[in-house]
């Protein structure tokens, strides 16, 4: 099938690109307002886009209270959900009014960062401590008016549990990551759904000299 995304008059019973932009990591995104009190929320249009340095974004529709306190004090935190959180994840992502602090209303702890303000979620397996580098407007496009925004932040400071460290590197089948797909629909990284594919070599001259892959027969195997 093919549809004008504009539109996005597809015919389905319920919008497919949720869960055609598969799987996506958990922005678990934790800031402070200026008044002291304490947000905690799952964003599941985040990722990393740089390394060198370290920048994270992720998309926030409307003004929402995460969004708000960025504006205001310039930092927040992105805490990595597992499998063992799953329920707490899911508990803060409750439409509460502005001022509730959802780290005790998910039952978790919320812990003092390094480096900045706002606090981290103890218990995640992982945290990534930001300073807030650009938030853009998104411009609607076909039949919607865009109220997205995509926040920027440079990752200052990694929190990392060392129960995940093994021999040097992340043990991620023991951390266990959740991502989200589309509908209610979750995934998460195991032992047996990680596998490890080996980057081809070139030669001087520009070809592959690696094994390549047989020409695809329309099999799935």
């Amino acid at each position: 099938m093919f549809y004008d995304a504009l539109e996005n008059q597809h015919g389905l019973k319920h919008d497919p690109w949720k869960s055609l932009a598969v799987p996506r990591p958990i922005g678990w995104i934790s800031t402070v307002s200026s008044d002291g009190v304490a947000n905690l929320a799952p964003y599941s249009f985040f990722n990393a886009i740089a390394d060198r340095p370290h920048y994270v974004c992720f998309g926030s529709g409307g003004m929402k209270d995460t969004l708000r306190n960025i504006e205001q004090t310039k930092e927040f935190v992105c805490n990595i959900a597992n499998y063992e959180l799953r329920d707490h994840m899911n508990m803060s992502s409750a439409a509460v009014p502005y001022g509730v602090d959802e780290f005790p209303l998910s039952g978790l702890t919320a812990a003092k960062s390094n480096l900045v303000k706002p606090p981290r979620v103890k218990e995640a397996p992982a945290s990534f401590e930001c300073r807030h580098f650009q938030t853009i407007a998104l411009p609607g496009a076909g039949k919607y008016k865009s109220s997205y925004h995509l926040v920027i932040g440079l990752v200052v400071g990694i929190h990392i549990d060392d129960r995940y460290i093994k021999d040097g590197l992340i043990d991620t089948a023991t951390m266990k990551p959740i991502a989200r797909l589309g509908y209610m629909d979750y995934a998460v990284v195991t032992p047996e759904t990680m596998f490890e594919i080996t980057r081809p070599d070139v030669g001087p001259d520009g070809q592959i000299i690696s094994t390549k892959p047989e020409k695809w027969d329309g099999q799935y195997r």
